[in-house]
């Protein structure tokens, strides 16, 4: 047990891990040391293989712990014997070989058809400044797919009014055109049209003079002056505009990038064309969005399918 409590001490005191983080590596190497001295009292660390430890990880499969949990366990497993071999107290890390298990990737939250036509069409904007540009906030990501930081990086000249594109600087300043539809130009026609106008009232207004296309004017005292608008102004827009849609616990900007994806595909757009608006490196990446697509059609036929109901009733 000491080998234990003088790697915890090693994690706090050298690696400066936080007391929750070091809680639960203790947890999952006495968890361990529990399963292998079930198997034989007489082991000790120096004993164990690789095989034993594949066996822990069968038996948390067959407990039904969640994937995530196992790799954090083999983690934990991990970083002890290797600092076990770093003090010369063991040969070899048996945790090494041990590959994670393999987690579900969740399907993407998006809304429905119908709850972007109640956001957009029917949900009243404030008519200001303010009210225009949260309402340009919400189009972009929806008519673009486009990221949050991507959106707040826009500026004034990524515009191509008469195009109908957007220049977008992505993950590693990769850079890529995003086009839109009319309603999107008008709405950034009306807003330009309000932020000329900041421009000039706006005096030494550094946000506004800098180029960006999107501002705001913080609440805070002293903060009279328009600037970039910020991640978290454009997480808490969103999150206000979805509530008022739609009952979903996830109300982000994500949210409207994976509903774009899923209209694009619900709606005949090519795989790789999507990839390409979404700025993914892999075709991988994109087709998360096939499997969302497939369940809402796997839904639709079953509500649909004369035969789906009888063959339900008929097995209960």
């Amino acid at each position: 047990m000491e080998r234990i409590e003088s790697f915890l001490t090693y994690l706090t005191a050298d690696k400066g891990y936080s007391p929750q983080t070091v809680s639960k590596y203790e947890a999952c190497l006495r968890a361990f040391r529990a399963f292998f001295l079930g198997k034989d009292a007489a082991w000790t660390w120096t004993d164990i293989d690789t095989d034993v430890v594949r066996a822990w990880v069968a038996h948390q499969h067959e407990q039904g712990l969640h994937p995530h949990t196992i790799h954090a366990g083999l983690s934990a497993l991990r970083s002890f014997y290797r600092y076990l071999m770093r003090m010369n107290l063991a040969q070899r890390n048996p945790a090494a070989l041990v590959r994670n298990p393999k987690a579900d990737k969740p399907l993407p939250t998006f809304l429905k058809q119908e709850e972007m036509n109640r956001l957009l069409d029917d949900t009243p904007f404030p008519d200001s400044f303010e009210g225009r540009r949260d309402h340009l906030v919400l189009l972009l990501l929806y008519w673009t797919g486009m990221r949050r930081a991507e959106l707040v990086g826009l500026n004034v000249e990524d515009v191509d009014l008469k195009g109908g594109e957007l220049k977008v600087t992505g993950k590693r300043n990769k850079q890529r055109i995003l086009p839109f539809g009319p309603e999107v130009r008008e709405a950034i026609s009306s807003y330009l049209a309000e932020r000329a106008v900041l421009v000039a009232d706006g005096g030494e207004d550094c946000g506004v003079r800098s180029g960006a296309l999107l501002v705001y004017r913080p609440s805070r005292p002293k903060a009279a002056a328009y600037r970039r608008i910020t991640a978290v102004k454009v997480q808490s827009t969103v999150r206000h505009y979805l509530s008022l849609v739609t009952t979903q616990r996830k109300r982000t900007p994500h949210v409207l990038r994976h509903t774009f994806a899923t209209v694009m595909l619900n709606n005949g757009a090519d795989l790789e064309a999507v990839k390409e608006l979404l700025g993914h490196e892999s075709l991988n990446t994109t087709e998360i969005y096939t499997h969302t697509t497939f369940a809402e059609l796997q839904k639709e036929y079953e509500k649909a399918h004369p035969r789906s109901q009888h063959n339900t009733s008929e097995t209960q």
